[in-house]
């Protein structure tokens, strides 16, 4: 008897636990069947073992129905055991599909479980977003480029871009983007003859930009860049503004060219200093050779006497040549003196 009422007990507990099973899987279950998303009791079961909500994965398949798609529950559960966002995914194809465009299950899945926002995606690819170049949250808002010419401009271009869902997994950002079109800008004003051209004419660098097919391997599909701001922008240097690069540039050039000569000149001046200095050591030199050879002559005069080659006569001759000589010469330089004209004269 004890027995008999164990199993009693047991198994009116296996039917309320039971019971209480189909009481909760009821509500989803009949909510599934009236809206021709049939799902099983033993799947909805199935997934409270495998701790997936049901009621996520029967709203999810309903969404899917109803929109006249196609995906089993097995996939739905399967990607959110995956860690997916099951409807997020779900409404990503459901607005694909109303956009006529093509965004299978698996797609979509796998952008998802990239970390891609596929909802977002698919609304940018219906929806053209546009991105400033460059980012005001990690510059001052503007390019900086310098024409030929030499002037320096301040570029503010503005891009808009769609989604490309089929390179999404694994293609570049909005920052590589932004980069591309910053560095197609640049280069672009470089090869410009005048920032007059730019000027006048700023969709010619949007188009040559543009042109250089500057989403490949991206994420995106650039769809136009437009200039929204250009001007002309100066240069601090010393507390003075100056706009054109090339001229500045061409100044401080000058000012070293200049400085360049000038040392090039002090050089051969202080060259001509030391010949000037050598010259005049030679010239001592030399009137230290005269004087050398002036103090041989008495010597000499001394040896010829011993020797007899001369005589005192001779000596006196000579002594009176001598004489004569440097009267005449003081004479003449006295009456030089005399005659020579004065300024009242």
């Amino acid at each position: 008897m004890p027995a008999m009422q164990i199993v009693i007990i047991v198994i009116g507990v296996a039917c309320f636990v039971l019971l209480a099973f189909i009481v909760s899987f009821l509500g989803v279950y009949v909510r599934a069947a009236v809206s021709n998303a049939h799902v099983r009791l033993i799947d909805l079961f199935g997934m409270k073992l495998r701790k997936v909500p049901p009621k996520l994965m029967v709203d999810a398949r309903i969404q899917v129905v109803k929109a006249g798609l196609n995906v089993e529950t097995d996939e739905l559960e399967a990607h959110y055991l995956a860690g997916g966002n099951v409807i997020n995914v779900v409404q990503a194809m459901i607005a694909a599909d109303k956009a006529r465009i093509e965004l299978p299950f698996r797609q979509a899945a796998a952008i998802d479980l990239a970390g891609r926002d596929v909802l977002d995606a698919v609304k940018t690819s219906v929806y053209p977003k546009v991105i400033d170049c460059p980012d005001p949250a990690k510059s001052t808002g503007m390019l900086d480029a310098v024409a030929k010419d030499g002037v320096r401009l301040l570029i503010k271009a503005r891009v808009t871009v769609r989604a490309n869902l089929e390179r999404l997994v694994g293609g570049a950002t909005e920052e590589t983007i932004i980069a591309r079109v910053g560095q197609g800008i640049v280069s672009a004003i470089g090869s410009s003859a005048t920032y007059k051209g730019v000027l006048e004419n700023p969709d010619h660098i949007s188009r040559k930009v543009l042109e250089s097919g500057l989403d490949a391997q991206t994420a995106f599909e650039i769809v136009s860049i437009d200039i929204a701001d250009v001007s002309v922008a100066g240069v601090g240097g010393g507390g003075k503004e100056v706009a054109n690069v090339g001229a500045l540039l061409e100044t401080e050039r000058a000012e070293a060219d200049k400085k360049l000569r000038q040392a090039e000149a002090e050089g051969r001046r202080a060259m001509a200093v030391a010949a000037e200095q050598e010259m005049r050591a030679k010239v001592q030199e030399m009137q230290a050779k005269v004087i050398e050879a002036q103090a041989e002559v008495p010597l000499a005069i001394a040896d010829a006497f011993r020797k007899g080659n001369l005589g005192v006569m001779d000596f006196y001759r000579m002594q009176n040549i001598l004489a004569d000589t440097a009267m005449r010469e003081s004479i003449s330089g006295g009456e030089g003196d005399d005659i020579a004209p004065t300024p009242d004269s």
